[in-house]
């Protein structure tokens, strides 16, 4: 099943990345050494998470698309809390910047909101889409947060002024190389240099990655030779790394970037044994901590048990 066909089960069923150089909320290092630390750890049983952000911390923070809710989670012990209890309406991407603020994609509700990340309160909530529509997920920059929106071609953007004040929320048509059909875009990044946004596209030559000028919304197909990404799903850009969740074969595949964003080269799969259809990922201290979906396990419900697990930055 591809992230494509995840997404329309979640609402067929109706259940009620971050760039280091440019991220508002950049994680800080935390004393210790992730090594010791948990390698998993578990979820409240029915959350259906799908997001995860990591800011400065070391928390992580998992969204759920059956509450909309945020979990916390102390990855130096593996202990957490729920944060933010939702607006019963789906919670999908998630980051954190360094306000203290979680910005999330609502998914099908066409919603981008802002909460607290302490205190869960909600600061923020702008409605920017209709029906058939799917607020996807969710990149910090230093001047706005960017949503893709899966069932359009267009990109919703957040500026964000001085002392990170929220502005009203924008959108950007996508052209150039850009295709829609159904299901399209899903995570979101930046190039290396940080001048352009790198976009997934899953109608496009069996699964590409898109360069889009955040100015213009001019979208250019990035050369990465024979590599296709069918189920691309997540983004984490590490340096000139690109992290590529892949939910359908459990894997993340690992590109290599020029400095423009332009060219990518293969240079590796993570695979593990205990991915069950992760979703994203977030990048800390070394490692990748990723949400598994079960997005294939058949009943799921309030009490299907769910899970988070790490692996090494290659």
């Amino acid at each position: 099943m591809t992230s494509s066909l995840a997404r329309r089960q979640i609402l067929g069923a109706g259940i009620a990345l971050g760039a280091t150089a440019l991220i508002g909320g950049t994680a800080q290092a935390a004393p210790g050494t992730a090594r010791s630390w948990p390698m998993e750890f578990s979820l409240p049983n029915g959350w259906g998470p799908e997001g995860v952000a990591i800011g400065s911390g070391p928390y992580a923070y998992f969204g759920s698309i059956a509450t909309g809710g945020v979990y916390r989670v102390n990855l130096t012990n593996g202990k957490g809390k729920v944060v933010h209890r939702g607006l019963g309406r789906m919670t999908v991407g998630l980051k954190a910047d360094s306000w203290g603020r979680l910005f999330l994609a609502g998914g099908s509700s066409g919603e981008l909101r802002v909460v607290d990340a302490h205190s869960g309160a909600l600061l923020a909530n702008h409605v920017v889409a209709g029906e058939n529509s799917f607020v996807n997920d969710v990149l910090l920059t230093r001047d706005a947060a960017w949503f893709t929106e899966s069932f359009s071609a267009q990109l919703f953007k957040l500026p964000l002024g001085r002392q990170g004040r929220i502005g009203a929320p924008e959108s950007l048509t996508l052209s150039g190389d850009w295709v829609q059909s159904g299901f399209t875009s899903n995570g979101i990044s930046l190039t290396p240099d940080g001048s352009a946004l790198l976009v997934t596209n899953a109608a496009v030559d069996g699964g590409s990655l898109m360069r889009v000028n955040p100015r213009t919304g001019v979208a250019r197909k990035v050369d990465l030779g024979d590599t296709t990404l069918p189920s691309g799903d997540g983004l984490v850009l590490v340096g000139r790394t690109l992290y590529v969740v892949q939910p359908n074969p459990n894997q993340v595949d690992v590109i290599r970037l020029n400095r423009s964003g332009t060219r990518g080269t293969a240079v590796g799969v993570i695979r593990d044994d205990r991915f069950d259809l992760p979703t994203t990922a977030a990048a800390y201290q070394g490692r990748l901590y990723l949400p598994n979906s079960r997005f294939t396990t058949p009943d799921r419900d309030e009490n299907t048990p769910y899970n988070a697990v790490s692996v090494p930055l290659v």
